[in-house]
C-alpha cells in the first residue's frame, strides 16, 4: 500500500474547491459518505455536494485551502485513517489568518479497486 492514489483523491479534491465546483468536489466520496463539521452533519454524499455548492456560490466563493497531513495510516486493506491540518483562505487573503486552523480526519476505503473518501470530520486547532 501507498499513500500515492491517497494523495491524488485529495490533490483532486482539493483542486476542485479551487475551481468551486461542488460536483467534482464529491466525485471521490462515497454514496453513503458523512461529513462532520462544527454544528453541523452532512449525511451521504448529496448532502455533501448540496452544502458545498451553496457554499461556493456564497461565503466560499473563490477561497482556496491549506492542507498538511499530520499521518496517515492503513487499518488494513481497504482502510486508511488520515489526519491533516487544514484551513480556507478567503477571496483576496494570501495568509491563513490565526485562528482559522483545523485538524481534519479523513477515512479513506477502497471500493471497487479506487480509494474513496468514506468520512470527514474537523474540529478548531
Amino acid at each position: 500500500m501507498t499513500t500515492t492514489e491517497i494523495d491524488a483523491v485529495l490533490a483532486e479534491t482539493y483542486q476542485a474547491w479551487t475551481d468551486n465546483d461542488a460536483d467534482a468536489f464529491v466525485r471521490h466520496y462515497t454514496e453513503d459518505a458523512t461529513a462532520v463539521l462544527p454544528g453541523s452533519l452532512r449525511a451521504g454524499r448529496t448532502a455533501i455536494r448540496d452544502a458545498m455548492a451553496a457554499s461556493f456560490a456564497g461565503p466560499l466563493a473563490g477561497s482556496t485551502t491549506v492542507d498538511r497531513r499530520r499521518s496517515l495510516r492503513f487499518v488494513g486493506a481497504d482502510v486508511a485513517i488520515a489526519v491533516h491540518e487544514s484551513g480556507i483562505r478567503l477571496a483576496g487573503e494570501s495568509e491563513l489568518p490565526e485562528g482559522r486552523t483545523v485538524v481534519a480526519t479523513w477515512v479513506f476505503a477502497r471500493r471497487d479497486g479506487r480509494w474513496m473518501i468514506a468520512a470527514y470530520h474537523n474540529c478548531p486547532a
